[in-house]
């Protein structure tokens, strides 16, 4: 009896100080994001910079909010990141999910070669790519264009590496039987693979939406009109106008990461189960 006890109060401590450790870890990461929440509600009044640090706005006020909104051209930006969204991440799926099919499932010479080298650009600097994809982008005539913004980043070694991954966890037997019905190899992967790798495209839809949405140096490399800012290259535009007053652009901030909470929270039931399986593959 006295064992069984020691042995439930060991399990008991053992769960309190893990959960206390992920505690400590939550506060950790979550801290910085309140205090940013709270000095976007803080007043002129109230010091921001007070130590230890007051999350409690008083009074709050929406002032910074409606003036980051109006001062600059924030909905335009806002819009010009919704419409990149709605190109980048679709076709960002269909391409990876095209591309990493055969790389997988089928047989044909080179293609480990063809494989490695594109796991081998996951290794390269992004701003060692910069030189070279601005010459290539100038030659064709995108600069200072959506083009010459979205062409680039509609594939990436990552995203067909973890599609792979999830075609090889799938068993063989499916794809014979296809075969058998007659099916060609077009067929199979759009009525058989793709959505049997729903999970993967949804955390691959993660990833692609915050690349997107927080894409900050490619733009402000290859745009010259201000009208085709995304958010991200903005909110930089944001923090020169407003250099002196954090509390707009703590707001600023905080408007451009709603969408990606939102987007990540209609996702997160797939997003887990997405990376699991392709990590198993």
């Amino acid at each position: 009896m006295k064992t069984k006890r020691k042995s439930l109060w060991i399990q008991w401590t053992r769960k309190a100080f893990m959960y206390l450790l992920l505690i400590l870890i939550a506060a950790i990461f979550i801290g910085p994001f309140l205090w940013l929440l709270s000095t976007a509600f803080k007043s002129n009044a109230q010091d921001v910079f007070t130590f230890p640090p007051s999350f409690i706005p008083n009074p709050p006020v929406w002032d910074h909010f409606v003036e980051a909104w109006t001062v600059v051209p924030f909905p335009r930006y806002m819009l010009n990141s919704f419409i990149l969204i709605m190109i980048m991440v679709p076709t960002h799926l269909f391409l990876t999910a095209l591309t990493a099919y055969p790389l997988a499932r089928m047989n044909f010479p080179g293609r480990d070669f063809i494989f490695y080298a594109i796991i081998g650009t996951m290794f390269l600097p992004e701003e060692g790519k910069l030189v070279p994809l601005f010459i290539i982008v100038e030659k064709l005539g995108m600069v200072d264009s959506w083009w010459g913004l979205i062409i680039p980043g509609l594939v990436g070694g990552f995203s067909v590496f973890l599609m792979r991954q999830a075609y090889l966890s799938i068993p063989k037997e499916l794809e014979e039987a296809a075969i058998l019905d007659g099916c060609g190899p077009f067929r199979i992967w759009w009525s058989i693979m793709l959505p049997l790798t729903r999970p993967t495209l949804a955390a691959l839809s993660v990833f692609s939406f915050i690349s997107v949405w927080n894409s900050f140096i490619w733009p402000l490399i290859i745009l010259k009109n201000d009208q085709l800012y995304p958010l991200a290259l903005g909110l930089a535009y944001l923090s020169g106008t407003f250099n002196d007053d954090v509390r707009t652009m703590a707001a600023g901030t905080v408007i451009s990461l709603l969408p990606v909470i939102i987007f990540y929270l209609l996702m997160q039931r797939y997003f887990v189960s997405g990376l699991q399986g392709a990590i198993k593959g």
